[in-house]
């Protein structure tokens, strides 16, 4: 893992994705191309954690849309990729209405203090397995929880642009992501990481 939990390599790419995007706003197709190719894998594997085998269809909704607004994008590598996430997290929720699906969701889906866990988890519980299995996995915690993660591990983005993305604070986000994985890592049977640390919920949004 990276520097706050993030995956190795996903930072190292920041500054080509913002060098991209920019040119693509300016009007460079080639550009545009380059920017789809280091953002699409994890925006295709956080959209598999919330819709499944439709991925493929609101991904391309969704890269549709940011085509469309990307002249009205300010920000660097790490803020597309946030921003990306955010289109396609509208787009895959969108669909899961149209379904008349809804969104799992929990008691644990309000603000809760901030219960820090060791990185170490994150690789432990997610490369023990493949990636379909991690995903299915993923997409059976609870609904808070499943977003943190992927967010966090597979769309690569630090707390406060995940918050970014759910309207949540990061400290909320860095619980629900220790609490996912700690959940997968559980149903792994990967050695489990200390469980200590406050567990108050806080106060609902």
């Amino acid at each position: 893992m990276g520097q706050g939990g993030e995956p190795r390599g996903v930072r190292a790419h920041d500054g080509e994705l913002g060098a991209a995007v920019a040119r693509a706003q300016e009007g460079d197709e080639a550009a545009f191309a380059v920017a789809y190719r280091l953002v699409q894998p994890r925006l295709l594997g956080y959209l598999r954690g919330l819709v499944g085998d439709d991925a493929e269809d609101v991904a391309s909704d969704a890269w549709l849309e940011i085509a469309r607004d990307l002249g009205r994008f300010k920000g660097d590598g790490a803020g597309f990729r946030g921003w990306s996430a955010t289109i396609a997290r509208h787009r895959a929720l969108d669909h899961l209405r149209r379904q008349r699906v809804r969104p799992r969701s929990t008691a644990l889906e309000q603000d809760v203090l901030d219960l820090p866990g060791p990185h170490s988890t994150h690789d432990q519980a997610l490369e023990s397995i493949s990636t379909e299995r991690a995903l299915e996995l993923v997409r059976g915690l609870p609904r808070d929880q499943a977003e943190a993660v992927l967010l966090r591990v597979v769309v690569g983005l630090d707390a406060p642009g995940a918050g970014r993305v759910l309207g949540k604070r990061p400290g909320a986000v860095r619980t629900a992501a220790y609490r996912g994985l700690k959940r997968l890592a559980d149903q792994l049977g990967v050695a489990s990481v200390t469980d200590d640390g406050p567990r108050t919920l806080g106060e609902s949004k």
